[in-house]
């Protein structure tokens, strides 16, 4: 029997920082306060993000928190 799977966070960042001036990873790490392998992580789906990290990257785009992050359930 497969183990069931886990609800997934997905994000808008790449789209994002393209729509902020093409932002780098490296700057959008740098504001806020991360390094560029958790932005490519982030990116990536493959790491999920604190609530105070989710809200300080929806604060860098000036962006409400469900539109730079949303909960899928499997």
């Amino acid at each position: 029997m497969a183990a069931p799977k886990a609800p997934t966070i997905r994000n808008q960042i790449r789209r994002l920082r393209f729509e902020n001036g093409e932002l780098t990873q490296q700057q959008l790490a740098d504001q806020v306060g991360v390094t560029r392998q958790t932005i490519i992580a982030l990116e990536g789906d493959k790491y999920a993000p604190s609530l105070e990290l989710a809200f300080r990257i929806a604060a860098a785009f000036g962006q409400p928190l469900e539109q730079v992050f949303q909960y899928r359930k499997p």
